[in-house]
């Protein structure tokens, strides 16, 4: 109850309930909106590739300006950028000047807001709730996320359903409400910096530095790395995988909205079940939990079967995020966590186009079924890595168990 009688950590996450579902709309929509221009997938796969590509060259140089600069303004600029973008959008729909390079520029524009909005909010979180308080504000974001992920899509599908431009027109309006939310936020969300600033490469190398010389965060960072790749690549598979068993586009639908909704009610519970395990036993346990199921997709012979051992991987997965990130936001120093952040994620968010590009080639060589035992080998493989790991055996048992240093 005390996160809710938090004024600052109830705007922040109201705030992003209204901002997150209108992205999950945009994309669930940009696809749709290309193939309906173009009709190339190729196209679309352009316009894919223009929103990830910031996490693979803006990450890194923007670890340092969050620990550098007013951490409120880049929550507001990011919202008010994004939101313009958006809604020029409609604006070439209607005037019909939109092309694939308009949207590629859209998309990218909306890649980098999103990197710079993650990474201070992330940073700023331990300056709005106390560090007792911060496992369970995580989760709550866990589960905001998980929200969206699950009502976004088809709200998406719909409001394109009935006009092309409204579902831009819904997510620029939805960045601009949560922009007047943030404007309310009264607490400072940094630190001051201690000495002059750094020139920008040599900051970020300092949050690079710091990840390389604490062994257990470097290892997290590898192991969510991973399982991002892994899990980026199984969606693919799954949805081919049900399609060779015969499965309807409705049905595939219906698959993977019961795996969301495994991944809401991890969320959920993370809040509470972060307190009753070790840091070890999450990161190990949870590499082993997804080196079990991966398997077992194997062995099914209906969509909805996917989708329940879908649902059993997702419901670990807000668990993982909750405790170790945790950990990193009470162990790493409030005015070194941006880079510290950005110098994770440029990993962590850097292999997922790696991992689609990948996962075609697999799936074209191999088939479903061995693309399946490809990344049950990866999982299997990151389980024993995290078993025999020296600074992962000897983690303390939370987050706050653990000094500042």
């Amino acid at each position: 109850m005390s996160l809710w009688r938090n004024r600052d950590f109830t705007l922040l996450w109201g705030s992003q309930v209204v901002s997150s579902l209108g992205a999950t709309i945009t994309g669930t929509a940009m696809p749709l909106l290309v193939l309906a221009t173009t009709g190339s997938a190729l196209d679309a796969g352009l316009v894919g590739a223009a929103g990830t590509l910031p996490h693979l060259i803006v990450n890194l140089p923007a670890g340092p300006l969050v620990d550098r600069w007013n951490r409120r303004r880049i929550l507001l600029a990011s919202e008010i950028a994004g939101a313009l973008t958006l809604l020029t959008v409609p604006l070439a729909l209607w005037s019909g000047v939109l092309n694939i390079a308009w949207l590629c520029g859209v998309a990218f524009v909306q890649g980098v807001c999103f990197v710079f909005f993650g990474l201070a909010e992330d940073a700023a979180l331990p300056m709005v709730v106390t560090t007792e308080e911060l496992p369970s504000a995580i989760a709550h974001n866990e589960a905001r996320s998980r929200a969206a992920a699950l009502a976004g899509p088809p709200a998406g599908g719909a409001l394109f359903g009935l006009d092309r431009a409204l579902p831009f027109l819904a997510d620029g309006i939805s960045s601009l409400i949560a922009a007047v939310a943030l404007l309310f936020l009264r607490r400072d969300l940094q630190k001051p910096p201690e000495g002059p600033p750094e020139p920008l490469w040599r900051s970020a190398m300092t949050g690079i530095r710091y990840v390389w010389h604490h062994p257990l965060i470097r290892v997290s960072l590898l192991l969510i790395a991973v399982s991002n790749a892994v899990f980026q690549a199984l969606v693919l598979v799954l949805v081919v995988l049900a399609g060779d068993q015969g499965a309807t586009p409705t049905d595939i639908g219906v698959m993977m909205g019961v795996y969301s909704i495994g991944g809401l009610l991890g969320a959920l519970a993370a809040g509470r079940l972060h307190r009753r395990f070790s840091f070890r036993a999450v990161l190990v346990g949870i590499n082993w939990i997804w080196a079990a199921l991966l398997p077992l997709l194997l062995l099914t012979t209906h969509p909805l079967q996917i989708g329940v051992i879908g649902a059993l991987c997702a419901f670990a997965g807000p668990l993982w995020n909750v405790v170790i990130f945790a950990y990193a936001g009470t162990v790493v120093p409030n005015d070194l966590l941006g880079r510290v952040m950005s110098a994770g994620a440029t990993v962590t968010w850097g292999v997922m186009p790696l991992a689609s590009l990948a996962v075609g080639v697999l799936l074209t060589t191999a088939g479903p079924r061995g693309a399946l035992w490809s990344l049950s080998g990866v999982m299997l493989t990151a389980a024993l890595v995290a078993t025999f790991t020296p600074s992962v055996r000897t983690a303390a048992r939370s987050p706050a168990a653990t000094s500042r240093h």
